[in-house]
């Protein structure tokens, strides 16, 4: 069932498969990425999702009733939010929707995505848990009206307890993966099942006006690590105010302005400091904005831990 599903609907023919485990992959002018999907009951499956590059077109479409549970481990996912509107999932977060708005560009505005969907396509998933788990208390279809009844996905961010059920599923022996992935699977359910809604499923959205500005604004403040805006220029140059910019930044990227600039920086000064040996201290400060190589310096080792000289030798 799943494997027609997924033929059917823009998904690639599988690179890898062995004994109910898919291997996909896609690929664009930015990067590749990889889903290694499980099938765990019928109708019921698992996929790591292993993205590096800043996004890809989806073509999925299905006519099946669906419940999919996405969990965010690493990186953000940008995903529409309404009309002309756009939120953000981040490391930790729980995304719950029918996949009837899974058409289109999918962002990662990190350049890297990584996390776990489990997926229902009921009435088939509910009929297998009630074959392979008797008087299990979870209704399939009472959820996916607690968590979706709109078009749209709901967000879960900063549920206790959701870090610790995902985690577990990236250190398991092979010759266990399918009975504890199973395991897993109904321990969610049953925590989502008993799960309050309350302000932590509000996440913020911003309209694709104010998303494409602020996208603008990092591609200026990333192309040239020697120069350095204020908010206040920014906000003059995008036609945005400073609060809407600071705000949506923050969501975009997953930090403030400058507190992303600041690591953006450090990460390029530790590149170059083991990439060009040749190049002095002050050299490379200077060319991510440092004109004085001591403040660099504190910087640079409150950021790594280490000071330039530090970090270059533990490199050769």
């Amino acid at each position: 069932m799943l494997e027609r599903i997924m033929a059917d609907n823009g998904f690639p023919s599988p690179l890898a498969e062995s004994r109910g485990c898919r291997v996909f992959q896609f690929q664009s002018e930015t990067g590749e990425g990889v889903m290694t999907q499980y099938d765990l009951f019928p109708g019921v499956y698992l996929v790591y999702n292993d993205f590096h590059m800043e996004g890809y077109d989806s073509a999925f479409h299905t006519t099946e009733d669906m419940l999919c549970i996405d969990y965010c481990r690493q990186g953000r996912m940008e995903y529409p939010a309404g009309p002309d509107a756009y939120s953000y999932v981040e490391a930790g977060d729980l995304k719950l929707d029918r996949r009837l708005e899974h058409q289109g560009h999918f962002t990662f505005p990190l350049s890297h995505y990584h996390g776990i969907t489990i997926g229902f396509t009921l009435p088939l998933a509910v009929q297998s848990l009630k074959e392979w788990v008797r008087e299990f208390p979870v209704d399939l279809v009472r959820l996916q009206e607690k968590f979706c009844a709109g078009r749209h996905p709901r967000v879960i961010h900063g549920a206790p307890s959701v870090d610790h059920i995902f985690q577990e599923l990236y250190a398991v022996p092979e010759q266990i993966k399918l009975p504890y992935f199973r395991i897993k699977v109904l321990e969610l359910l049953l925590y989502l099942d008993a799960l309050e809604l309350d302000g932590r499923t509000e996440k913020p959205y911003f309209y694709k006006s104010q998303v494409e500005k602020v996208k603008a604004a990092h591609r200026l403040l990333t192309e040239d690590l020697e120069r350095h805006y204020t908010i206040a220029e920014l906000s003059a140059r995008f036609s945005i105010p400073a609060t809407a910019l600071k705000e949506c930044f923050k969501s975009v990227y997953g930090q403030p302005v400058n507190t992303y600039m600041r690591n953006l920086r450090m990460d390029r000064a530790a590149l170059l400091l083991r990439q060009e040996p040749q190049a002095s201290v002050a050299e490379i400060a200077g060319r991510v904005g440092y004109d004085s190589a001591s403040k660099f310096a504190a910087v640079f080792r409150e950021a790594k831990g280490k000071t330039p000289l530090e970090y270059r030798r533990e490199g050769r």
